[in-house]
């Protein structure tokens, strides 16, 4: 799959998630076979940049993979300005935020609360793909509510206005994350416009990616929550999608391996303060299906410091193998 100059390596993308997908998460899922991952959401208001938060999330220059940049906003002059200074920072694709159900996001008209206002969703467009060099890629919801699902509208509107990507999460607005996903409006789209179509939502294994890839008719998979705790499931999609086959699931040793750098990392990343408290929750979804991983977990969020940390993880390997 193309996005304007980029090929990417798989049709298998890791989904931005805000407070999830910062760098080192994207590129340990690239690592393992992610064809492209997209950053969190960075605001478009410039008053909140000089927050750590957002500084952090603004610097994209040396990272591996092509650099997909998530914006989100509802003035169609403040996202164009945000699109120009994150391709300054080596943002080589701009990707915009029009699937964000959160209440303090939308109750701005931004996320999928532009998806009520199909006329500001074109200006948002228009401003920013006339504002930059690279391409523009766009994530959706299939509507603001069940009675409003104009998924297919919106596409027909991105499409039209140069936007050379489409990524589709299955639920409205109003379902949050709740319920299943449904795919008909993806399908949907898929046909009614040309350029190509990711589709999202419920994503979490590889026959479950081979299924929506057939059913749907998109180019590409994008993985959210099913990445979490599990950023080998971009190698498993791709290898069953290239030979029909399962992988085996990571030996104790290899998620130990994969568990230990990626810790290291977001203490890097972070330093020792955030990066203790960062690492909390990742390790919480690498232990959900572990049997000893609720009582772990409990004793693993009271330690204060990263060498404790890595102790501790180090610890609890060497039990399972003992």
């Amino acid at each position: 799959m193309n996005i304007g100059p980029y090929q990417l390596k798989s049709n298998v993308m890791l989904a931005p998630m805000a407070g999830i997908t910062d760098k080192p998460f994207r590129q340990l899922c690239c690592q393992m076979g992610a064809g492209l991952a997209v950053s969190e959401m960075v605001s478009a208001n410039p008053k909140v940049w000089n927050t750590e938060k957002s500084k952090l999330r603004m610097v994209h220059s040396d990272e591996a993979g092509i650099r997909s940049v998530q914006i989100a906003g509802s003035d169609p002059e403040e996202m164009a300005f945000a699109a120009q200074v994150n391709v300054e920072n080596g943002a080589q694709i701009i990707d915009i935020n029009m699937g964000c159900p959160a209440k303090k996001v939308n109750k701005k008209l931004a996320g999928s609360a532009l998806l009520k206002e199909p006329s500001q969703v074109e200006q948002i467009v228009k401003s920013v793909v006339n504002a930059v060099d690279v391409p523009v890629t766009l994530k959706i919801r299939t509507g603001w509510c069940e009675n409003s699902r104009n998924g297919v509208e919106i596409a027909q509107i991105a499409q039209h206005n140069g936007i050379q990507s489409l990524a589709v999460h299955g639920r409205t607005r109003n379902d949050f994350y709740k319920g299943n996903a449904e795919y008909d409006t993806i399908k949907a789209i898929k046909k009614a416009i040309s350029i190509p179509v990711v589709a999202n939502g419920d994503v979490t294994s590889a026959q479950k990616a081979a299924d929506v890839l057939e059913y749907t008719g998109a180019d590409a998979v994008m993985i959210g929550r099913g990445a979490q705790g599990r950023p080998w499931i971009f190698r498993e999609i791709n290898h069953f999608l290239e030979t029909g086959k399962h992988l085996d699931e990571p030996s104790s040793d290899e998620v130990r391996s994969i568990l230990l750098g990626h810790i290291k990392e977001l203490h890097q990343f972070y330093g020792d303060f955030m990066g203790v408290r960062i690492a909390r929750k990742h390790v919480s979804w690498y232990m959900q299906t572990h049997e000893q991983g609720k009582t772990f977990r409990s004793s693993f969020n009271a330690l204060e410091s990263t060498s404790e940390q890595l102790d501790a993880l180090n610890a609890y390997f060497d039990n399972l193998t003992s």
